[in-house]
């Protein structure tokens, strides 16, 4: 009797995955590895099946597009921005199906003792949709897009401790930092830092949309629609479609609708409500996948009344979490507790007491604030998320136990995250996955960072952040982010009811591989280069 081999099977599943085995030749080398005919005959439908083929156009309905969007990196807010940027645009590295950090631009990379000094490789096939081969200025000028006083990027603040960035000639470049950064090359998939072309005096012309992704940009409408197709020679595999069509559908049952008449092939962002619905269509398939992203509550800590902590803590003890995971997430998400840290990320704290629902603690913090029978405005719009009003509606429900009044004010869809977020005292926003604590603190927490959403001044939890981002010793490191962590959850401005789960769907014809990345919606925003029609 042949014994099992079973090595040999898994290399023999990969390479039907992957198209690189015919049929036959796969049952004769499976039987050989000690697998029946049946058995072989099973495992070539389920492998083969999610073999790449080539061609079509698939039509991605996404959310969250405003008119107010631009092609420049360094103003990337909404999401069918971040999708299309991932689309037509490339970085030094990326975030794998898996989670791994894996290649994009940049080939490899290696720190100096002590991770102030980074140097990463250049692939020597990357090119511009132009034609030009993507060098060393290219990528330095792109980096530097997002640096120095008068840069306006949003990513200003992933980068405040670089101090250099050197061309070695080799086809290589070196970060020198202020400090070590175990993270870096984690921080460099960040959507803002696309590479573009440079220009001669080191600006980047990031103007004419030029990109060195798996598609090239050929229509843009922004805010509403684009075309593209697929770049030959990209330097990575995948870009199985021939074209994309990427259609901005804020409206959460246009999207739907759009999906199960066969309009477009795939939408982001589910009407949670209907999911039950999708899920008995035979021709709808649902993911949904467990991230690190967040739906926070930001409130601006140097405006009344929340620059209390006391009225911050009792808002934080008046939102009744399970039941809007329950009633407006259908389940989909993980509890939240107050500070921009998930269980998806490294070096969770998972013994911080959870700040409970709690109406007469509340009552105590107005009381001991002076601001008992308290009124105050929460604004958010539809697309914010599958169900963001509706979670507002029932928050202001809870909160009146506890005395509160919060006027829930429904805004536009357009120009929301332009107009509203960062300049409104209190509103809802969704944050995708970060890959680390390090990228999503230095964003949204860190005293200076620009998108400090919630004006949080806190000089020890600084002071973590910059000891811990230079940390090597993971155990000193873990427990610098607790304290930082409990720091956000006692004293800081946000409310967060729960890190959300991605669940969006696709035609059953789209196929994906047996793993979806867990950075951002649509396999971390990159379904149009990894996903493929079934042939």
């Amino acid at each position: 009797m042949t014994k099992k081999n079973p090595e040999l099977i898994d290399k023999l599943a990969d390479a039907a995955r992957t198209g690189r085995i015919s049929r036959r030749s796969f049952m004769n080398y499976s039987m050989a590895a000690g697998m029946t005919a049946s058995a072989a005959t099973g495992l070539w439908g389920t492998s083969a099946k999610a073999a790449p083929t080539r061609g079509g156009t698939f039509r991605l309905g996404a959310h969250d597009g405003n008119t107010s969007d631009t092609h420049d990196p360094g103003t990337y807010l909404s999401f069918s921005m971040i999708q299309l940027a991932h689309t037509f645009r490339s970085y030094l590295t990326l975030i794998e199906p898996d989670g791994s950090l894996g290649p994009d631009v940049a080939t490899e990379w290696s720190a100096a003792p002590g991770a102030k000094e980074w140097t990463f490789k250049i692939n020597e096939n990357a090119t511009f949709h132009s034609g030009a081969k993507v060098t060393a200025n290219d990528v330095i000028a792109s980096m530097n897009h997002h640096r120095g006083e008068k840069s306006t990027s949003a990513a200003k603040a992933l980068l405040s401790d670089v101090e250099d960035i050197v061309d070695n000639g080799d086809n290589s470049i070196t970060f020198t930092l202020s400090s070590g950064n175990a993270d870096l090359p984690w921080l460099l998939t960040d959507y803002h830092l696309a590479i573009v072309p440079a220009n001669e005096d080191g600006s980047v012309d990031w103007q004419s949309a030029d990109g060195c992704g798996p598609y090239k940009l050929v229509e843009s409408e922004l805010g509403v629609s684009y075309r593209l197709v697929r770049h030959d020679d990209w330097h990575l595999e995948g870009a199985y479609f021939d074209e994309i069509e990427l259609i901005v559908l804020n409206d959460p049952n246009a999207r739907q609708t759009a999906l199960v008449t066969g309009d477009v092939d795939a939408i982001t962002q589910l009407e949670l409500k209907t999911l039950s619905l999708l899920q008995r269509d035979p021709n709808i398939e649902i993911d949904n996948v467990p991230s690190a992203a967040a739906i926070t509550m930001p409130m601006f800590c140097d405006v009344a009344p929340f620059d209390n902590p006391d009225v911050r803590m009792a808002l934080k003890h008046s939102i009744n979490r399970q039941e809007i995971i329950d009633k407006i997430a259908f389940g989909t998400a993980t509890m939240g507790n107050d500070f921009h840290h998930s269980p998806a990320m490294p070096y969770w704290p998972d013994d911080i007491p959870q700040t409970e629902y709690d109406p007469d603690k509340a009552k105590s913090l107005l009381k001991k604030a002076g601001a008992e029978d308290l009124s105050v405005d929460l604004r958010v719009a539809d697309s914010v998320f599958s169900g963001s009003v509706d979670m507002c509606v029932l928050y202001s429900e809870h909160a009146k136990e506890s005395g509160i009044d919060i006027n829930v004010i429904r805004e536009p869809n357009d120009g929301y995250y332009s107009d509203v977020w960062l300049k409104q005292p209190w509103c809802v926003v969704q944050w995708g996955a970060r890959p680390t604590p390090d990228v999503m603190y230095s964003l949204a927490y860190k005293d200076d960072a620009a998108w400090n959403e919630s004006h949080w001044q806190n000089e020890r939890f600084n002071e973590l952040l910059l000891k811990a981002k230079s940390e090597l010793d993971n155990d000193k490191r873990a427990e610098m982010y607790r304290e930082m962590a409990m720091l956000a959850n006692q004293d800081g401005g946000t409310v967060i009811p729960f890190f959300p789960n991605f669940v969006y769907a696709r035609r059953s014809n789209v196929k994906h591989g047996p793993e979806l990345a867990a950075s951002w919606q649509m396999d971390g925003a990159r379904a149009c280069s990894r996903w493929w029609f079934e042939s």
